[in-house]
Parts: C-alpha cells; structure tokens; sequence
C-alpha cells in the first residue's frame, strides 16, 4: 500500500480533488453536491491574499488513485485580533481509512508547524473559523440532507478526526421548527406592547438601498459581537459588502430582518431560503438542462435557515430579538415555507 499526499497544482489535480466527493457520497440521496465552480474558484484563487490569509491545498493518492483531500487556511487577520496562532483545516474528505487520513493530517500538521501555528481547529469553512458556512463535523442526524450552507459527512470521519488526535472544540446545534405549533399562543400583542415600550419597529430588507443596509448590518456587529468569541471578531465594512454580495442574489428579503430604534439599527436576524433542495438536483453543474431544474425547483422550497441574529446589548431582554424572530417565520408562513432551521447555535449560546 502505497500513499502519496500532493499540493494541487494541475488541471488534473484540481479535476481529482473536486471530483472526490462523488466517489465518497455515492449511493447517498442525502449527500448535497456542490457546485463545481464554486469550489473550483475557492481553491483555487479565494482568499488568495498571502498578507492576510495563506492557504494549501492537498489531496492524498493510495496506489495511485485520489482517496483523500484536505484544504488549509491561516487567517492572519483574525490571528492578529485574537493574538493566536491558529489554522484551519476544511473540506476534508476521505475514504474510510485511517492510514489515509493519518497521512493527510501529518502533512497538515507540518505545514502548520513550519508557519508558526500552535493551534488548529476544523472542519471549518475554507474562509476560516469565523465563517457560518459549512461550520463543524456532523454527528448526528445522518438520515436528513443539510440545510443550505450545513456541514454533511460520513458517520466514520469522527472517527478518522479524533483517532487522529484532535478533540472537540465545542459543540453547535441545529433546532428545527415545525410551523404546526408555532403560534398555538400568539406573542402578537406581547411583541407590540415591547415594541412600545422600548421604542423599537422591525423592517424587511430593503433592496433599494443595499448599501445604507450594509452600513446598519456593520453597526449592529461592532456593538454586538463579543470580544471573548475564539473565533469570530467584528468584519470589516469590506467584509459586509463581500458577504452581502454573495448572499443577495439567493436571498428573500422578505425573511431577512432589521430591527431599528429612530434611525439606529439596534439588532438584525438573517434566514435564507434553503438552495440545498434545489442543488440536491444538479448534481454540481450549471448545465442549460441544470438551469432549467434550478428555476423549477427553485419555485418550490419548503424550507428556510436562520442563520444570523445579533442584537446591541444596550437592547437585549426588552423583547427585540423575540420581534426578529416573529417577524420572520410570520413572512415566511404567509409565503408558503412550512419548515425552518436555526442553526448553528454554539452550546455555550444559553
């Protein structure tokens, strides 16, 4: 037996690397492929700024054949506001085979190591630890496809991980939400009288003015999210637009939620319809006959993700985030989603 783990550098690595879940996920109805050219481009030119962030990629040949792939990330920003030295490693995938993993993470470790870093945490999003996207090992709940931005896995990669030697950082949550017994007592009128007291109202995205809606979204977090968080600090303005243009093209602003006192956004709360019911279709191509299944499938999502709620703590337990909330799954009922995620909710978020 014979293993090999390689940088990717040609067109026939980076074929094999993306290529790879199809082989892992085969016969899974669950598994939700992702697009080609989406991680063909966070491979191969995403975060590709050596000042602030420094990646590799690897995947791992047993007897010649691509068993095995490991993405790592060092987000120098971060490291530097948290005073850390710390890396990431994503969309690790492997076949079940310990000596394969092993040999991926030993090269992980050393590339880690001649860079400085002591700590490293994953799976995580390519874009690094901060990142609500594909966030954490799945260990539960295999029988279920993910939600739109979720982690999915096999059950054995715990196993591969920890035999490895890593250990649980903390763990996120996933609560879902059936409408049937959502509003049995109706918090309408507790909800007014909060808004009242307190002086607040709840808006709906507004799409006509993207940028002023940047620049409340960007006021909340600086005044909200703790300095204690491990891995997450306040994004830049910059950071804001890039992910408000990522998002904004699959968004429903109807669903997407800010809370405002006189002109001040003082809290927002973000869900996204669930895409994961129309990629399950496209099998990762945006072929003319993809498209056409994109725009059929995309007229009937039943689900939803909330993803993101922040609320200043000046504002906190006087009923602002119970209003985000409410206002969200009350649009989102009246425009036909029947099931919603919260997620991913740190164990530690009480």
């Amino acid at each position: 037996m014979d293993i090999e783990i390689i940088p990717v550098r040609t067109k026939s690595d980076i074929k094999n690397f993306i290529e790879l879940p199809w082989k892992i996920y085969q016969g899974n109805k669950n598994w939700v492929p992702p697009l080609i050219s989406d991680v063909k481009r966070i491979i191969s030119t995403e975060q590709s700024n050596p000042d602030t962030f420094e990646k590799e990629v690897y995947i791992a040949l047993l007897d010649g054949k691509t068993t095995g792939r490991i993405y790592l990330g060092i987000d120098k920003v971060l490291n530097s506001k948290k005073n850390e030295e710390m890396g990431h490693f994503s969309l690790f995938e492997c076949i079940n085979s310990h000596d394969v993993a092993k040999a991926l993470f030993d090269t992980a470790i050393s590339w880690f190591r001649q860079r400085g870093i002591t700590k490293v945490r994953g799976p995580v999003s390519p874009t690094g630890a901060d990142s609500d996207e594909n966030k954490g090992l799945l260990i539960d709940s295999f029988h279920l496809p993910p939600v739109i931005m979720n982690s999915y896995n096999p059950e054995y990669y715990k196993e591969l991980i920890e035999n490895y030697g890593f250990s649980k950082d903390y763990d996120v949550y996933a609560y879902y939400l059936d409408p049937a017994g959502l509003f049995l007592n109706d918090p309408a009128k507790t909800i007014e009288y909060a808004k009242k007291r307190y002086g607040f109202r709840v808006d709906t995205l507004n799409l006509k003015n993207v940028e002023g809606e940047i620049n409340s979204l960007k006021h909340v977090l600086d005044l909200a999210v703790p300095d204690e968080w491990p891995d997450m600090v306040a994004p830049s303005l910059e950071d804001v637009r890039a992910i408000a243009k990522k998002l904004i093209p699959v968004a429903d602003p109807d669903i997407i939620v800010i809370a405002r006192a006189g002109d001040d956004a003082i809290g927002f709360g973000i869900a996204l319809p669930d895409y994961n019911q129309v990629l399950i279709h496209l099998k990762g191509k945006m072929t003319p006959l993809a498209i056409m299944k994109y725009l059929y499938y995309k007229r009937k999502i039943t689900g939803l993700r909330f993803f993101i709620m922040f609320v200043v703590p000046e504002f906190r337990k006087k009923g602002v985030s119970y209003a985000l909330y409410y206002q969200v799954f009350k649009n989102g009922i009246n425009k036909g989603y029947r099931i919603s995620e919260g997620s991913t909710i740190g164990e530690t978020n009480l």
